[in-house]
């Protein structure tokens, strides 16, 4: 007598293998997301980086960087520099901060109008001074940038610790602003 051989899958093979899929994917989708969520936000940090080289070029005074405060602020609406996920990037006149505050309803699962918060600095050999309050001192240096999110401990780290905080969540904002 001939055996017959079995051909194709037990219904238990099958099953293991959907469990398996299920398994997989419900621990990829978060972490997709989260993916997607930075991927956008990383379109936020770089309009604001053209707004920081203007600063860094040409603010070495209190009168320059209200002038180009001004003029960033002016682009877009008042909104400085805008896309999809970005509903503004604007320069405080003062201090020479650039916020790049997100459009929650094309980025995701963030707050409304999170922020992310760059402040320039002057590296003064072993300290780093605020741009604002090294004016008129006669320090020079380099220009550095803190970033901070909800947390800023990178910047702490760098020895940049008086950041203004954003509202973002550390968990979707670049490394350099953890």
């Amino acid at each position: 007598m001939k055996t017959q051989m079995q051909k194709g899958f037990t219904l238990i093979e099958l099953m293991i293998v959907v469990a398996i899929i299920g398994i997989l994917a419900a621990v990829a989708l978060p972490a997709y997301q989260d993916y997607t969520i930075r991927a956008r936000v990383t379109e936020g940090v770089g309009l604001a980086s053209s707004a920081k080289s203007l600063i860094a070029e040409n603010a070495n005074t209190a009168a320059e960087l209200t002038a180009v405060a001004t003029a960033w602020n002016a682009q877009a609406g008042d909104n400085g520099a805008v896309s999809k996920y970005v509903s503004s990037v604007l320069v405080d006149a003062a201090t020479g901060e650039v916020t790049v505050t997100f459009n929650q309803d094309n980025v995701g699962n963030i707050p409304a109008d999170a922020t992310l918060v760059y402040t320039p600095y002057i590296q003064t050999g072993d300290d780093a001074v605020q741009l604002a309050a090294n004016f008129g001192s006669g320090n020079t240096g380099s220009v550095d940038w803190g970033c901070a999110s909800t947390a800023n401990l990178v910047s702490a780290g760098r020895g940049l610790a008086t950041l203004t905080p954003g509202t973002l969540p550390a968990q979707f904002a670049p490394s350099e602003c953890r």
